[in-house]
């Protein structure tokens, strides 16, 4: 007897929204005050830049593919987080099994 397979309604998920223009990034971009978090890390990461922009629209490339660095970067670091998460669960689990094969010795 199947019970889950035919009582599941099929879920209709909303279609999904169209892209920004890129006259609508540059208006975001544009807008964006001058604290925000990732022009300030931008900021400290361009004096390390040894390539001087020539102009505005040069200057907010820069910083958006190091935005897209950056983000790749923590995309990686989230993969081996989750893989040392998964190795410190294992392990937690493989320590349980032993106090309790020890418990069993002791009784």
């Amino acid at each position: 007897m199947n019970i889950g397979s035919k009582n599941k309604k099929r879920v209709v998920l909303p279609s999904r929204p169209e892209l920004p223009t890129v006259g609508q990034i540059l208006e975001d971009i544009n807008k964006a005050a001058p604290d925000d978090p990732v022009f300030s890390i931008l900021e400290k990461t361009e004096q390390e830049s040894t390539r001087p922009a020539d102009s505005e629209a040069a200057l907010r490339f820069q910083q958006c593919r190091r935005y897209l660095e950056l983000n790749r970067g923590l995309e990686e670091a989230q993969g081996r987080l989750q893989t040392q998460r998964e190795e410190l669960q294992a392990a937690g689990e493989q320590l349980d099994r032993a106090v309790e094969e020890v418990k069993g010795q002791v009784l």
